[in-house]
């Protein structure tokens, strides 16, 4: 009987665990007869507190983009950049001043293009002191998070399930050691009674109890409590929480703050419209620095604003392909992994704890209770074994 109830403690312990992360959809006959992982049907919801906790607590972006040094990223961009000048110089002028652009020769062109490259370490400067100052108007990284996490069902799974394998492997051996326990307990009452009841409803018992039990051992106590000389007492999560740091600060800069994502966002998201006309600025300003020399009077003010405008235009679409190309040096010089590996570890147990609760609260009392009914199937099996 031990081992039996220390085979339900198990078996309860790993089908609450996965009842919590599959199926990623919802499986059977909607809406009652059928199961959706916990985490990923809550995704919305738990998607929202992570980015809370991460924006709130984990993440300043302001320091984030403090840390990019113009001059190394114009150095990343380097050959992207001047060719992207090189084709928007031609092009644009070749469309909007084709008489002066087609009498110059080629030696002429060339020095045109080059006098335009020669400002570009500055236009860059100018951009990224644009975009610090006004971030908070062209990144809504709240937005971005919540997107990227509740349309990635797996990746939220991911980020949940990957930093708490050893409290899923704690939840499924606690199953293990107190079935034991109790199955002596069970085995005592059954020797001394014989009463077919004390099976299933020790088996009940024994799946809710266990499964309430190990999930409390993770998170309770926050603080180290010393039971025994030899004994100190803390929840496995707050006792790992180094490593969880660790591995969330890696899982968040490799996954969702992405240079990619964040870019994308920048330039597509809710707040696009700023970033537009911030390089909309930067290249007006260019043109009129170099109007002097490189565009006759004649072109007339109407035809400066549609060159300016389609210079622009230009620049937008070839910016995504031209900063790619620095994201090795923008993920260094951001280092968001290290960011939010030291801020978890500055936080309080209670915040720390927020991390994961809200995968369990939300409907753990489901968990404990498919673990109670099968301990208890599994205990009315053992009767029907041991009476025939």
């Amino acid at each position: 009987m031990p081992f039996i109830a220390a085979l339900i403690g198990y078996l309860t312990k790993r089908v609450a665990i996965e009842m919590m992360f599959r199926p990623l959809e919802f499986a059977g006959l909607p809406p009652l007869l059928g199961w959706q992982g916990i985490v990923p049907k809550h995704g919305g919801r738990m998607a929202a507190i992570a980015t809370d906790l991460l924006t709130s607590n984990l993440l300043d972006l302001k320091e984030v983009f403090a840390r990019i040094d113009a001059d190394r990223m114009t150095t990343a961009i380097e050959q992207p950049l001047l060719r992207a000048i090189d084709d928007i110089t031609r092009d644009v002028l070749a469309e909007y001043h084709p008489r002066l652009w087609e009498a110059l020769p080629a030696m002429a062109q060339e020095l045109v293009v080059k006098q335009v490259q020669a400002a570009a370490p500055r236009l860059v400067r100018e951009l990224m002191a644009d975009i610090r100052e006004n971030l908070d108007e062209v990144l809504d990284v709240k937005h971005m998070t919540v997107q990227h996490l509740t349309r990635d069902k797996a990746l939220l799974v991911r980020l949940i399930r990957d930093t708490t394998r050893p409290e899923m492997a704690f939840i499924a051996r606690c199953g293990i050691y107190f079935g034991f326990g109790l199955g002596l307990v069970q085995a005592v009452v059954w020797a001394l009674t014989h009463n077919p009841w004390v099976l299933p409803v020790f088996g009940g018992c024994i799946g809710l109890f266990t499964d309430w039990l190990a999930i409390k051992l993770i998170f309770l106590p926050r603080e180290p409590v010393r039971v025994l000389p030899w004994l100190t007492l803390q929840g496995k999560f707050q006792r790992r929480r180094r490593e969880v740091a660790r591995q969330y600060g890696e899982l968040i800069a490799r996954e969702v703050l992405t240079t990619r994502n964040l870019l994308d966002t920048i330039l597509r998201g809710p707040r696009a419209d700023q970033m537009v006309a911030m390089v909309r600025r930067t290249v007006s300003n260019a043109v009129d620095e170099q109007s002097g020399r490189l565009v006759s009077v004649t072109i007339g003010a109407p035809r400066l604003r549609e060159m300016k405008e389609a210079a622009a235009r230009r620049a937008l679409a070839l910016l995504p392909d031209t900063v790619r190309h620095a994201e090795g040096y923008l993920t260094e010089a951001m280092n968001v992994a290290n960011m939010v590996e030291q801020r978890m570890l500055a936080l309080t147990p209670v915040q720390y704890e927020g991390l994961l609760r809200p995968a369990f609260r939300q409907e753990e009392w489901k968990l404990i209770s498919v673990g109670g009914v099968i301990g208890f199937v599994v205990g009315e099996l053992q009767v029907l074994l041991m009476l025939h």
